[in-house]
C-alpha cells in the first residue's frame, strides 16, 4: 500500500481538484483508492457531495489515543473516503507533543487495510495534520499553477518536505511538482515553467493540467471530471499524471527491493556481465 500526499502551502493552486481526480484516475485504472480529507474546512468533503460528518466519522479519529471502531470510511462511486470534520481546528489545541506527528502513520499502518493507495489531501499551511500527511506518506505531489505566488509556496514546500525527509520519514520518496490549471496562451506561465524545469528538473512531473472548464464545473456536484465528461482535457492529464505516478511507484518499489536485497542485485549484476563477455 502507498500513502500519498498532495499540498501546498499557497491556496489556489489547485490541490482539492488534483486529489479528487488524480484518485479517480488511479481508481479507473485499477487501484483501489481511499481519500483522507484532512483540511478542517474540509472542501474535498463538501466538493464530493458530502454532509459535514459526525465527528467520530470524521478523519478526526485518526487522531484518537483509543480506536474503538472500524475506520469511518465512506463508499463512494470511485474511490472511497474519510471525510473532515471542522473538529479537526479543535483538536490543534490539543496536539502540541513532538509525537503528534506521528499518529495518521500509525493509523494508516495499524487500521487501513485492503487499499492499493491512499491519498492524503491537507489544507494550504503548515499544520500538525499537514505534517503527520508527510511523516505518514511514501510520495508526495505539490501542485503549483505556474504564477509567482503559487510557485513560491510550492519552493516553501518543498522545503518543508526535504525538512521532513530528513527529521522524521527517510522512507519518504519523490516529491514532484504538478503543474495545474496551465494556460499555454500566457507567457508568465511559460516562464514560470522554464524556471521550475530548470531549477528542479527531474522533481518536477512530466504531465501538466491544463486549464479545463469540466474540472471547475464537476468540482461543484460531487461528480469527477471523469463523470462528467471523461474525454475532456482534464481528464485526460489526469489519466497521464496517474500514468507517471504509476512508474514513479514502481521504481520507488524495485529501489526499495534492490536495498532490501543487496545479494540477488550484485548477482543480476555478475550474470548481466558474464553474458557480455
Amino acid at each position: 500500500m502507498i500513502t500519498l500526499t498532495i499540498c501546498n502551502h499557497k491556496g489556489g493552486t489547485g490541490k482539492t481538484t488534483t486529489s479528487i481526480n488524480l484518485s479517480a484516475a488511479l481508481a479507473l485504472s485499477g487501484s483501489k483508492v481511499l481519500v483522507v480529507d484532512l483540511d478542517p474546512q474540509g472542501f474535498l468533503t463538501r466538493m464530493m457531495g458530502q454532509a459535514e460528518p459526525e465527528v467520530s466519522a470524521s478523519s478526526l479519529m485518526l487522531f484518537e489515543s483509543e480506536i474503538s471502531a472500524a475506520p469511518p470510511i465512506l463508499k463512494l462511486p470511485t474511490f472511497d473516503l474519510i471525510p473532515s470534520s471542522p473538529a479537526l481546528s479543535t483538536a490543534l489545541r490539543k496536539l502540541t507533543k513532538p509525537t503528534d506527528v506521528l499518529w495518521a502513520k500509525e493509523y494508516i499502518q495499524t487500521q487501513i487495510h485492503g487499499y492499493d493507495m491512499v491519498i492524503l489531501d491537507t489544507a494550504a499551511a503548515v499544520t500538525v495534520y499537514s505534517l503527520n500527511a508527510l511523516v505518514a506518506s511514501d510520495l508526495v505531489i505539490i501542485p503549483v499553477l505556474p504564477e509567482y505566488q503559487p510557485v513560491i509556496g510550492a519552493e516553501q514546500t518543498y522545503q518543508t518536505v526535504k525538512m521532513v525527509r530528513k527529521s522524521l520519514n527517510p522512507g519518504l520518496g519523490a516529491s514532484k511538482f504538478l503543474f495545474t490549471m496551465v494556460d499555454g496562451r500566457k507567457r508568465n506561465h511559460h516562464a514560470y515553467r522554464h524556471y521550475m524545469r530548470e531549477k528542479y528538473q527531474d522533481d518536477v512531473m512530466t504531465g501538466i493540467v491544463r486549464t479545463c472548464t469540466t474540472l471547475s464545473v464537476s468540482s461543484r456536484d460531487g461528480r469527477t471530471v471523469y463523470d462528467s465528461n471523461p474525454h475532456a482535457r482534464g481528464a485526460i492529464d489526469y489519466a497521464n499524471v496517474a500514468d507517471e505516478i504509476s512508474t514513479l511507484i514502481q521504481q520507488k518499489d524495485e529501489a526499495t527491493a534492490r536495498e532490501m536485497d543487496p545479494e540477488r542485485e550484485r548477482s543480476s549484476t555478475a550474470q548481466i556481465g558474464q553474458k557480455t563477455t
